[in-house]
């Protein structure tokens, strides 16, 4: 039996490398319970021994009595205590066994309780190092955002200097058309004064020649002193004009001085200017070499932002698996109560990851990624989603799909109330953060192309929501026969299928609410407005970024599958008898396939419905994947609630490829590169 115990022992430590951690430490509180009972009944068993020992001992005691007054049954007493002899040594040898059997298992006990301790100083381990991971991304992410204030005062004081350039050229050019101008003004000045010089000296010449004229005339002639006085009037003349001739070039040559002056300050404020315009200028070169640095760092930064981002969700596993409780309906449900069928742990290690369901007087107890209680908001659920949805825009593959049964919110979870903000569910929440990111991404050098797409499978039977002829009575007889495949890269693509280019969420909102009015939907009596179909919506995103010449290729595919019910409990008939037996053919094919996955096995039946061979990229490929389990809270659904919690638990100890990411680099060949 030690043997035993040591190659379970080894399953066990097995099974943890294989599966999950949570799982593992599930199967261990089992296998300790198991133990105890086991102990529990080796003791009982020792104490029936010795109850037999003592009973052995007293009859052993009667026959010696016997022996003692009977001396006749002698030999009948011989051969009677010859056998309780025997009884005896059989008896000790078994309490030893036992003994040895108890050690045995106090040991194995021991060491299982050693190993749980290890495992759990690994959770909190790797609980601490997610913690460093998301505490280095939210300093990346304030120094980006440092980076991006600075970046922004930069520019600011960049554009001012650039303003002041702008203003000191005005000036510069200015100064310089005042100089030029100050220039042609002295020349004409030097022009005027050389002339009045010139006009001097022929004056002076003139008189000079008047006076020898009136001494040839004294001399020669005798004339009259009438022609004297007339001939001295006009000297007198002559000499107030030069007189007011030098008045005047004295004046010219003040206002020539005085231009000088306004020329040398004009030069002096034109070489000031030059050397403020040449300090500016290199202001501006290293401004303009920092906001390159800036933009490189900022690149960089997003680089590593995007590889600790995709880091953290390879670590906390490819298919990921959350819980949601479902509020109480108080016009049905008012006779129930969340406390007496839902409860969640409280201790530090299951705190919002925990969830025990009680049923027939006995606890179940899951533990999945992340349990949100009836409480939690839409704004709540999409939080810890939201860096999903971002892998989308990386280059990424990222499919998310509610699962539950008919009636537990699945359909809310993933559209909720798109006219009202607070209540919008995954999907628009989703496409809101995909455009808005995608803008914001711009800056940067990127330019996204979307294209949506949405289908329903109806009793095994794929539909276009967006094609131009609506789903009436005689859809069926004229439906068309779209073909699932799947090419190399694990793209999934389905034939005729409408595909339409969206540049925003306003186009978005609108297809939906077409996709919404021609979805297949019916009433049962577990829900008025029951989804009697498989709704499926993908956003091909293309991105291109025209400064590093790199593009990604992502897909985010958000699924709302058709609710799980019974046959006697949803009181189907007619049409709405078939739907329900293809719905819960097809989620039982799923369950096939995430069986198939969980033992890897070598053949997974993907092809069994439409619903798995579509969703094989997801489930089997390189594809990031979540899954929303939607829990009803009410009493009379707590058998389907434990049917739904067991698979999801089974899904999320699915070990599926490492995503990859769809980048491609623009060359000449323009081949896809994978990282």
């Amino acid at each position: 039996m030690g043997i035993c115990l040591s190659w379970r022992s080894c399953g066990v430590l097995w099974n943890f490398k294989r599966r999950g951690h949570t799982e593992l430490e599930t199967q261990m509180r089992k296998r300790e319970e198991e133990l105890n009972m086991t102990v529990e009944q080796l003791e009982t068993k020792l104490a029936s021994s010795l109850e037999s020992f003592q009973k052995e001992e007293a009859l052993k005691l009667a026959a010696l009595k016997s022996y003692e007054k009977e001396a006749e049954a002698r030999v009948a007493s011989e051969a009677s205590r010859a056998a309780l002899s025997e009884d005896l040594e059989r008896a000790n040898h078994e309490a030893k066994r036992s003994n040895d059997q108890i050690k045995m298992l106090q040991e194995t006990n021991k060491r299982l309780q050693e190993y749980n301790t290890s495992l759990q100083q690994y959770n909190s381990n790797l609980q601490s190092d997610a913690v460093k991971n998301g505490e280095t991304i939210s300093k990346l992410q304030k120094e980006k955002n440092a980076m991006m204030d600075s970046l922004t005062s930069l520019r600011d004081h960049s554009n001012s200097l650039k303003n002041q350039l702008d203003s000191s050229r005005t000036s510069l050019q200015d100064a310089l058309k005042q100089k030029e101008d100050l220039k042609k003004e002295v020349y004409f000045l030097r022009s005027e004064l050389q002339q009045v010089r010139d006009d001097r000296e022929n004056q002076l010449a003139q008189v000079q020649t008047l006076t020898s004229e009136i001494a040839n005339y004294k001399e020669l002639t005798g004339k009259s002193s009438k022609e004297l006085d007339n001939i001295m009037a006009k000297t007198n003349a002559l000499e107030e004009t030069c007189s007011s001739q030098r008045v005047q070039i004295q004046s010219l040559q003040h206002q020539l001085a005085a231009a000088n002056e306004k020329l040398k300050m004009a030069d002096l404020t034109a070489s000031e200017t030059m050397s403020e315009y040449l300090q500016q200028k290199r202001t501006l070169n290293d401004l303009q070499i920092r906001v390159a640095e800036q933009e490189l760092q900022i690149l960089e930064a997003e680089k590593l932002r995007k590889k600790l981002h995709n880091t953290i969700l390879e670590l906390k596993g490819n298919i990921r698996v959350f819980c949601r409780v479902r509020p109480l309906l108080p016009e049905k449900e008012s006779n129930t109560t969340e406390g007496a069928i839902v409860s969640y742990p409280t201790s530090t290690e299951f705190l919002g990851r925990g969830i025990d369901l009680m049923h027939h007087a006995q606890t179940y107890s899951f533990t999945f990624d992340k349990v949100f209680n009836h409480e939690a908001s839409q704004d709540d659920v999409f939080v810890e989603i939201s860096q999903l949805v971002q892998s989308a825009l990386d280059g990424y593959k990222v499919c998310i799909f509610a699962y539950g049964q008919t009636g537990s919110g699945k359909t809310y979870t993933m559209m909720g109330r798109p006219e009202a903000d607070e209540e919008k569910g995954l999907i628009p929440r989703s496409l809101e953060q995909i455009f808005q990111t995608s803008q914001a991404l711009q800056c940067q050098g990127w330019k996204y192309k979307m294209q949506a797409s949405m289908l329903e499978i109806y009793n095994e039977t794929i539909r276009d929501l967006l094609s131009p002829v609506r789903p009436g009575s005689n859809f069926d007889a004229n439906v068309k026969q779209y073909a699932i495949k799947h090419d190399l890269n694990g793209n999934t693509h389905v034939s005729d299928l409408t595909i339409i280019d969206v540049c925003s969420i306003n186009e978005v909102s609108f297809l939906l609410q077409q996709a919404a009015q021609s979805r297949s939907v019916g009433r049962t009596q577990m829900n008025e407005q029951s989804s009697r179909s498989h709704f499926v919506f993908t956003l091909r995103i293309s991105g291109v970024n025209e400064s590093t010449e790199q593009q990604v290729q992502g897909i985010l595919n958000l699924i709302d599958l058709a609710g799980s019910e019974r046959l006697a409990k949803s009181g189907s008939t007619g049409d709405r008898l078939k739907e329900t037996q293809a719905i819960n053919k097809s989620l039982s094919a799923l369950s096939d396939v995430i069986f198939s996955i969980a033992k890897k096995e070598d053949h997974v039946p993907f092809r069994n419905s439409k619903l798995t061979y579509l969703l094989q990229p997801c489930l089997g490929g390189d594809s990031k994947t979540l899954m929303f389990v939607n829990i009803s809270p009410e009493s009379t659904s707590a058998q389907e609630s434990i049917c739904s919690l067991r698979f999801a638990a089974r899904v999320n100890s699915c070990e599926i490829g490492i995503p990859r990411r769809q980048t491609q680099t623009r060359t000449s060949d323009s081949r896809l590169s994978y990282g």
